[in-house]
C-alpha cells in the first residue's frame, strides 16, 4: 500500500483532502497545491482510498482520477456513495478525456463535478470550495 499523507502536523490542518490519481505527478502537484490548507492523502489507486476511508477517516473532498488500474474513477464513485457517511462527501474527478459520456456517467454515478486533465489547481481548488460551500448551506 502507498497511500501517503503531506508531513505537516495535522493538527494545525482538520480538513483532509483525499487525492486519487494513479499519476506520480498529480498528486505529487495536488500535495503541494493544497498541503497549506488541507491535510493532503495520497492514494495511487482506488483500493487503497477505500481502504483510508474504511478505517473510519472523513475526506472533506475527494479529487479522483478517472482512469485508473485496477478500480476506475466510476467504480470507485459507486463503492464510495455506498456508504451513508461518504453520501455527501464533494468528489471531483479528473480525467484525460473530455467525453461526454464519460462525464455524463461520473456526475449520475454521483461525481459532484468534472475536470479535463490538464487543469488548473486553482480551478481546482475554486471548484472544490463552491461543493463544500453549497453543501454546508443545504
Amino acid at each position: 500500500m502507498q497511500l501517503t499523507s503531506t508531513q505537516q502536523p495535522s493538527s494545525v490542518r482538520t480538513k483532509h483532502l483525499l487525492v486519487v490519481d494513479d499519476e506520480p505527478a498529480i498528486r505529487l502537484i495536488l500535495e503541494h497545491y493544497f498541503a497549506t490548507e488541507y491535510h493532503v492523502i495520497l492514494a495511487a489507486d482506488g483500493f487503497e482510498a477505500l481502504a483510508w476511508l474504511q478505517q473510519g477517516h472523513a475526506a472533506a473532498a475527494i479529487v479522483l482520477d478517472y482512469e485508473m488500474p485496477e478500480m476506475n474513477g466510476l467504480d470507485f464513485i459507486k463503492q464510495v456513495r455506498a456508504y451513508p457517511r461518504h453520501e455527501n462527501t464533494p468528489i471531483l474527478v479528473l480525467s484525460g478525456t473530455d467525453e461526454t459520456s464519460n462525464k455524463i456517467l461520473c456526475l449520475r454515478q454521483g461525481a459532484d463535478d468534472y475536470l479535463v486533465k490538464p487543469f488548473n489547481p486553482e480551478e481546482l481548488e475554486i471548484r472544490i470550495e463552491k461543493v463544500r460551500n453549497r453543501l454546508h448551506a443545504a
